[in-house]
């Protein structure tokens, strides 16, 4: 790799920009990562091996991307900035041939691909913090699943992927990321490492592929049609949100009468404060109801 650049330095990334007639977009939410130790973290929290494929989404101008490719693996990069497409592709990269360059919005390139040719071995991200959890949800509701994802997310994002029950930040994207993964949050990240310093908080976050999903797979499209009805409204009790939800309008007020006896779920309880196995029960319960 022919390419050397100064990625910790914001003065070579603001030259680079400049002779490319470039500009940092507040729309795709682009912020540099310059700190070289936080890149290597990352990295290492990929855990990589030689000739392994890793796709990245978001690389910019390939601060990780580079490490990656020093690691030996074989790096896909989707990058939605034409700009950056041209650096990565007529620089950056241009002689690499373990890199490969997929040009448009990832919330459509990403899922095509993934269903054209599988899981990757690894996928990782700097996402922007306006679609970080969108990307995300786009992955976890395909058919396919990278056996370690690792995200640099803004910090609440990543409060929500983690959290537990019977708390503030439960909800259904906390469920749609656990039943598969273990996610844990790795470390935060202080605002000086990037360029420009955003006004948030960041941090890392590791999903570890389950030896087992929490979710039988012939309830898995009734497990996610219950936790968004559940959690469509966090004020209302569980009855109460089916009732509003795409549930009774598929089997009616005493369908669902119906679901929550056959579930012993409490009803007067609300989303937050159900368990894994309360989802279960009610999936399952809604499953039998379809087969009558």
């Amino acid at each position: 790799m022919s390419w050397t650049f100064a990625y910790d330095s914001p003065i070579a990334i603001t030259a680079l920009l400049k002779e490319e007639e470039l500009s940092m977009s507040k729309k795709f939410g682009q912020n540099f990562l310059i700190s070289r130790a936080v890149r290597e973290k990352i990295v290492a929290l990929l855990d990589v091996q030689q000739a392994q494929t890793v796709w990245e989404v978001g690389p910019g101008i390939g601060a990780i991307t580079s490490l990656l490719l020093e690691k030996g693996t074989k790096v896909t990069a989707f990058e939605i900035d034409h700009g950056f497409c041209r650096i990565l592709s007529e620089q950056a990269f241009a002689d690499e041939l373990s890199f490969r360059l997929i040009a448009g919005d990832a919330l459509k390139t990403l899922p095509l691909t993934l269903g054209q040719e599988g899981a990757p071995d690894r996928l990782c991200g700097n996402l922007p913090y306006n679609v970080g959890s969108v990307v995300i949800a786009k992955v976890l509701e395909s058919d396919y699943r990278p056996p370690v994802m690792v995200f640099t997310l803004q910090k609440e994002v990543v409060d929500r992927l983690c959290a537990s029950p019977d708390s503030k930040d439960w909800s259904s994207f906390s469920m749609l990321a656990q039943m598969d993964y273990e996610v844990k949050p790795a470390f935060s990240i202080s605002s000086g490492s990037f360029y420009p310093p955003p006004k948030v908080t960041s941090s890392t976050v590791v999903f570890t592929l389950r030896p087992q999903s929490l979710v039988p797979s012939q309830l898995r499209h009734l497990f996610l049609l219950v936790i968004r009805d559940l959690f469509a409204q966090r004020r209302k009790t569980a009855k109460n949100n089916l009732l509003s939800g795409k549930i009774a309008a598929q089997v009616g007020k005493e369908g669902v009468e119906e679901l929550l006896r056959r579930s012993g779920v409490d009803a007067s309880k609300r989303a937050e404060a159900l368990v894994w196995s309360d989802f279960i029960a009610l999936s399952e319960s809604l499953s039998s109801y379809q087969a009558k």
